[in-house]
């Protein structure tokens, strides 16, 4: 029997707040309150991970059939393609704001990971922040939003979204060369605007998305995979 009952013990003792130190024991085992509570963040992030999925496919998929639709004939004006780009547009928008919310679920998780399993398994290295228990508390009595939309319009420009604006872009010049007569910028009009004015509008757009996607930035989002280690002992 031990000398000291669990109840005497004080819970804010350094050894007792690393709740790492104790994960491979049996007390730790599955049916622990932190088990499922890991188990839930886990079934949160891959909910909000399938929302993410759902939207692109369906970017993908409108994509793909505004290509199929104006180079199926000669007839079918090249400005279809620019409403494709603003459909494209309103997805990222709205793909942004759902990675708002997973980042919340994903940066739980991955507290849990860093301070509880990794420390579990290799105490060594100690603990990835040691605070980490004070500022889960305090996500859990009140979630926050932890990234601003405009980051969060940037890691889906760098996943896939600049990707298909290139696409669809590049499409549209294809289109208007090859299927208008007239010299550019007069084939890239729309109606009455002018093709000069089209053109600048498309490139100011584009290189607008570019900077988003690509400007060197402090990343708030937590742990998001922007690194390599491929050949590299880990």
């Amino acid at each position: 029997m031990d000398s000291e009952s669990k109840d005497d013990a004080d819970t804010n003792d350094a050894e007792h707040r690393d709740i790492g130190r104790g994960l491979l024991e049996a007390e730790m085992g599955p049916s622990s309150s932190l088990a499922h509570l890991y188990r839930g963040e886990i079934h949160r992030m891959k909910f909000w991970r399938e929302r993410l999925d759902q939207t692109t496919y369906w970017a993908i998929v409108i994509m793909s059939a505004i290509l199929t639709w104006t180079f199926s004939s000669r007839n079918n004006p090249h400005y279809v393609l620019l409403l494709g780009v603003a459909a494209l547009t309103a997805f990222l928008i709205i793909e942004a704001r759902r990675f708002r919310g997973y980042d919340i679920w994903r940066g739980r998780v991955r507290t849990l990971q860093k301070n509880v399993f990794a420390y579990g398994l290799d105490p060594s290295a100690g603990l990835e922040d040691p605070e980490w228990r004070e500022k889960l508390s305090r996500d859990y009595r009140q979630p926050v939003i932890k990234i601003s939309l405009e980051e969060a319009i940037a890691h889906r420009l760098r996943r896939i979204y600049l990707v298909l604006f290139t696409i669809t872009l590049s499409a549209w010049v294809v289109r208007i060369a090859a299927f208008d007569m007239r010299p550019w910028p007069e084939s890239a009009a729309v109606g009455d605007i002018p093709g000069l004015a089209v053109t600048a509008a498309v490139a100011v757009f584009y290189l607008l998305a570019v900077f988003i996607g690509l400007r060197n930035r402090t990343w708030q989002s937590e742990d998001e995979l922007r690194t390599e280690a491929v050949g590299q002992d880990r």
